[in-house]
């Protein structure tokens, strides 16, 4: 039977246990971070496909509470809150995200979402290197 040398193999361990932890103490600060650069694309996005009325909807999109479910952590960014109307943010911009019989898809939501990607990660990966720094 092969014998394992553990030279290092503590200090590996105690390395990984290490920014484990440091990770699940930064965690929500790395989700809210992707969250608001998705939040900034989606604004940009309804307002250039014309969807400012009020503004209710593109200024009350922001990330949602980070919630946790079977272990993983996540965040919803859309619309939150109801307008001036008491209609859902988030159902009229379903609505103009897929389109209806009255209004034509803009898919703004979706162009947003895919424009954001890269500089999302780029956010959340930027605040975890510069805590792996400190």
């Amino acid at each position: 039977m092969a014998q394992f040398d553990g030279e290092g193999f503590d200090d590996l361990v105690a390395d990984l246990n290490e920014k484990g932890e440091l990770l699940s103490n930064v965690a929500d600060e790395i989700l809210l971070a992707g969250g608001e650069v998705v939040a900034e694309y989606i604004k940009t996005e309804a307002a250039a496909a014309g969807l400012r009325d009020t503004g209710d909807m593109i200024d009350s999109t922001a990330p949602d509470k980070i919630k946790m479910s079977k272990g993983v952590k996540s965040v919803k960014i859309y619309p939150l809150g109801k307008d001036r109307k008491k209609v859902l943010n988030a159902t009229k911009a379903f609505i103009h995200n897929f389109g209806s019989k009255k209004y034509k898809a803009t898919h703004f939501f979706s162009i947003a979402v895919d424009k954001a990607e890269e500089p999302a990660i780029a956010a959340m990966a930027e605040i975890w290197y510069a805590k792996l720094n400190q």
